[in-house]
């Protein structure tokens, strides 16, 4: 993992859009089945839209019909932090950037095999880099 990321609020407001920055900075939730990511199938590394972060691969995303970007497992284990979360009236697992502590979403013990985790992740928190077309799965 790369040297943490820490920016000014003001500096924040500068990189990122409206969306992004309540997501990622202000912990909101983009609405179900509204992100660009919540169905896609694009082979590729989504990062953190603030720092770059690589924070999951396309082979570990699948279908939650959740209406947001679910995936089986992070990328690496340094690549996310969590942090329990006990607003709205609930007890939940959220996680984060490790390099830079954007709000990501949360993670549920609902997942498929073999992880039996459910990264449930705001579309607007990512940014896909995708594979080059000759390295995709066919």
């Amino acid at each position: 993992m790369s040297e943490k990321v820490t920016k000014s609020e003001s500096e924040w407001r500068e990189q990122l859009d409206a969306d992004q920055y309540a997501v990622c900075r202000q912990s909101a939730t983009e609405r179900p089945f509204s992100g660009r990511y919540a169905d896609s199938k694009e082979p590729g590394v989504y990062r953190c839209v603030c720092c770059g972060n690589e924070l999951f691969r396309s082979d570990e995303k699948f279908d939650s019909g959740t209406g947001w970007p679910s995936f089986s497992a992070p990328a690496s284990d340094a690549a996310l932090e969590s942090v329990s979360d006990s607003s709205h009236g609930m007890l939940r697992t959220e996680v984060r950037c490790s390099r830079c502590e954007a709000h990501l979403g949360h993670v549920f013990p609902d997942g498929p095999a073999p992880t039996g985790q459910r990264y449930c992740i705001n579309s607007v928190a990512l940014d896909l880099d995708a594979a080059p077309e000759n390295d995709a799965p066919e």
